[in-house]
C-alpha cells in the first residue's frame, strides 16, 4: 500500500454534496469558514470561475478555474467563487429537488455550473492530514496530453470520470441521486489527492512525500509497526539510505523530521482506538509505542490539545470531538 492508501485507510473520508449552482453571469458564491472536521470543495462543470480566499488574514493570489477543475480547502478558510466580471451578482433563488439543494439566478447564458460540497473527516486527530496539505488545492481533471507524465494523465482521466458521473446524477435527479453523489464524493477526495500527487508540481507536504518512492518502506513501517521504538538509522536503513540522505528527503518533502511524522501517525492511530474501542488509555499508549502511560498522555495532549480521556468522551458523544485549549 502506498502512503495515500494508508492515510485513507486510517482516516476514511466521506463526502457530502450540498448545493448544485446553475448560474448565468454575473454570479458569485460566498462560502463561510468551515469546521475543523470538513474540507469544502467545488467542482466546476461548465464555464470559468475565479477563486479568492485568505490565509492567516492575508489575501491569497486569485485562482482561475476552467470546466473540469476541482478546488478544495483543507484549511477550511472562508472563500468565494465568481465570474470575474466585477459586476454585482444577480439575485439567486434556492429550491430543494429530491434531497439536493439547487441554486439558480434565472439565467444560463455565459454562466457556470458548480457542484459545492464538503469532505467530512472522521474522529481522528487531524494534524497528519490537515497540517500537511496546502490551505487550498486546485486540480484539473482535464489531461493536457503529452505535456504531462503518463501517470498524471491516467489520474486525471479517472478523476474526470467520477466528476462526469456526479454531474449526471446531480442533473438528472433520479431516485437515490443524492446518496449516489455523496458516495462518489468520498472517491472524489482520494482521486483528487492522487491526481495532485502525480504531477511534477505537487505541493510540499503529504502530496510531495507520496512522490518519494524511496521513502515508502520507512513510511510503511511506521504505519505497520507503530509500537516499535524506531530510530532514524533504522528507518534510513529500510530505505537503503544514509541517515543524512534520509533526513534530507523528509525535510525537502514535508519540512518535518521522520520522528515528527511518526509521532503524528501514532497519535492518529491512538485517536482512532480511543474513539472506536474500549481499550484502556495505557493499552492504547503501549500499542502505539509508549511504555509509560504518563509519557503517552503528555504527548497526546501536546499534539491534540486535550487528554486521551477527554478525546474519548467527546468522540463518544459527538463523533467529532472539538479541540479545547489546554
Amino acid at each position: 500500500m502506498e502512503l495515500l492508501d494508508r492515510l485513507l485507510s486510517l482516516m476514511p473520508v466521506t463526502g457530502r454534496l450540498d448545493v448544485r449552482c446553475h448560474f448565468g453571469s454575473p454570479w458569485r458564491i460566498d462560502h463561510p469558514e468551515s469546521s475543523e472536521w470538513e474540507f469544502p470543495y467545488h467542482v466546476l462543470l461548465r464555464g470559468e470561475a475565479v477563486v479568492e480566499s485568505e490565509a492567516e488574514g492575508k489575501t491569497e493570489p486569485a485562482l482561475r478555474m476552467k470546466a473540469g477543475d476541482i478546488v478544495l480547502f483543507p484549511s477550511g478558510s472562508a472563500h468565494r467563487l465568481h465570474d470575474g466580471s466585477g459586476t454585482p451578482p444577480r439575485p439567486a433563488r434556492t429550491q430543494l429537488k429530491d434531497g439536493l439543494t439547487v441554486v439558480t439566478n434565472g439565467r444560463s447564458r455565459d454562466g457556470a455550473d458548480v457542484l459545492c460540497g464538503r469532505f467530512v473527516l472522521p474522529a481522528v486527530p487531524q494534524q497528519l492530514l490537515r497540517d500537511h496539505l496546502p490551505g487550498r488545492l486546485l486540480v484539473s481533471s482535464v489531461s493536457e496530453g503529452d505535456t504531462q507524465a503518463r501517470d498524471a494523465a491516467f489520474a486525471a482521466t479517472r478523476l474526470a470520470r467520477v466528476i462526469q458521473l456526479m454531474r449526471e446524477e446531480a442533473f438528472e435527479q433520479r431516485p437515490g441521486s443524492a446518496t449516489v453523489v455523496n458516495q462518489l464524493s468520498g472517491a472524489l477526495f482520494a482521486l483528487t489527492l492522487r491526481c495532485a500527487s502525480d504531477t511534477d508540481q505537487a505541493p510540499r507536504g503529504l502530496l510531495a512525500l507520496a512522490q518519494r518512492q524511496r521513502l515508502q518502506p520507512a513510511l510503511a513501517a511506521m504505519f505497520d509497526e507503530p509500537a516499535k521504538p524506531w530510530t532514524l538509522p533504522q528507518l534510513a536503513e529500510l530505505c537503503h539510505m544514509s541517515r543524512a540522505t534520509f533526513a534530507r528527503h523528509f525535510e525537502e518533502a514535508i519540512s518535518r523530521s521522520a520522528s515528527d511524522v511518526l509521532t503524528e501517525i501514532r497519535m492518529a492511530l491512538a485517536g482512532r482506538k480511543l474513539a472506536q474501542t474500549t481499550m484502556s488509555v495505557a493499552e492504547i499508549g503501549e500499542a502505539v509505542g509508549y511504555q509509560s502511560e504518563a509519557a503517552f498522555q503528555r504527548v497526546f495532549k501536546r499534539q491534540v490539545g486535550m487528554t486521551p480521556a477527554k478525546w474519548r468522551a467527546r468522540s463518544s458523544k459527538t463523533g467529532n470531538p472539538e479541540e479545547e485549549p489546554a
